[in-house]
């Protein structure tokens, strides 16, 4: 059996879900590392929300250029490499005993593993594999096997760090990391060399960045990776804090990726039916009302998992349609770069979202203010998706007037 014989596109499509789904279930695991290393080292929750900060900024710049790495030299290349690079990652973090040291293992070296071995480069050859009737679906598939691992390898974390501690928790979850690099290989060739008089990937990094919609859309992300990378580092000290157990936040966190195994594949499907910028909008008006309900009652487990369940069904829902929208208006060609700037916008929103979440509990001892800009931002989320123009730029240029 050769590569080739493996890159039929239920296969790329099945590998490349398992590959996202071991690389966001170990990321969606270090929130049930902020305490218990805090705790050890006597760090404030400030120094372990730089370490993801770093992290999920690193992941955002990164993209674009990991993304533009696989469409000239092939996705499965990038993604082994990127896949060593998270093992080593998460072995230096369990082996962290100082700010300087967490900031490069769980910062620097995760920061770049994640920017060539999740959405960016991998959904992108998902794309360009899928028919374009199944396009949007699939991607919904691949986004919601992210959210699966996400449910099943969080308590599987949880289990290590009760059964033995933080340090072998990690090193077990390297063990399981490192299986992104054999399944890499099925991600492996790049795009279809462009044609003679084609544009160059200058010219359609030129072209978005000159269009509205293409801002318009890094902007909503800016409030996605706010929002979501806010709760996965600080949900469960937020519930802790609340005086419920560990194993709630963790359990929330779960149900979070359990359901949203339903919702991004639902979103999915839905955007290759209806316009995806206004399921956008509602999505984002949704996760508002829904944070609004968390800060508005008093914390049990009940009202957390609902909260869980509802968010679930929200979390990564914006993938596929972002992504989908990057492909729709500026096409495939180049999609794994253009996708990894928007996502960096993302990034940026997760970096500030972890950060500022932190920084505000060290300061004022509450986690509310940072939960009501989060509200704040999807109201402003929504309101930037409506203007974005769905229509693919190839249709918009002017038709040349005949000789």
């Amino acid at each position: 059996m050769n590569l080739r014989s493996l890159r039929t596109p239920a296969m790329v499509l099945a590998c490349g879900s398992i590959i996202l789904s071991i690389g966001f279930g170990v990321r969606a695991s270090f929130g049930l590392f902020l305490q218990p290393m805090s705790l050890e080292f006597g760090w404030g929750r400030e120094v372990f929300s730089i370490a993801m900060a770093i992290q999920n900024l690193l992941w955002g710049a990164l993209s674009a250029f990991a993304g533009g790495l696989a469409d000239r030299y092939g996705a499965g290349r990038v993604v082994a490499i990127c896949g060593a690079l998270y093992v080593l990652g998460l072995v230096a973090m369990a082996f962290s005993d100082t700010p300087l040291t967490l900031y490069l293992g769980s910062g620097v070296l995760i920061g770049l593993a994640l920017s060539g071995a999740t959405f960016g480069v991998v959904l992108a050859v998902i794309a360009r594999v899928a028919a374009p009737e199944k396009r949007s679906t699939a991607l919904g598939i691949a986004t919601a096997a992210g959210s699966f691992g996400q449910f099943a390898l969080l308590p599987v974390a949880q289990l290590f760090i009760s059964r033995f501690d933080w340090q072998m928790a990690l090193v077990g979850l390297a063990a399981i990391t490192a299986l992104i690099v054999p399944l890499a290989f099925t991600q492996a060739g790049r795009p279809a060399p462009a044609a003679l008089g084609s544009q160059s990937l200058r010219g359609a990094l030129g072209e978005a960045m000159r269009d509205r919609s293409f801002h318009l859309l890094f902007w909503g992300f800016f409030v996605c990776g706010f929002q979501l990378l806010m709760f996965t580092v600080h949900l469960p000290a937020f519930v802790t804090d609340q005086g419920l157990k560990p194993e709630h936040g963790m359990t929330a966190l779960a149900l979070i990726g359990l359901f949203n195994t339903i919702g991004s594949f639902v979103s999915g499907w839905l955007g290759g039916r209806f316009s995806k910028k206004y399921l956008l909008a509602a999505i984002y008006v949704l996760r508002g009302l829904l944070i609004l309900f968390l800060i508005s009652f008093p914390l049990t487990p009940t009202t957390l998992y609902t909260f869980a369940i509802g968010m679930g069904l929200l979390w990564l829902s914006t993938v596929p349609l972002t992504n989908g929208l990057v492909g729709q208006i500026f096409g495939l060609r180049y999609m794994a770069t253009l996708t990894g700037v928007v996502f960096f916008g993302h990034q940026i929103g997760s970096f500030t979202g972890i950060w500022l979440a932190g920084y505000l509990y060290d300061t004022t001892g509450s986690y509310t203010g940072a939960m009501a800009i989060s509200i704040g931002l999807g109201v402003f989320a929504a309101l930037v998706n409506i203007p974005v123009n769905e229509k693919p730029l190839s249709e918009r240029r002017p038709i040349p007037a005949p000789a």
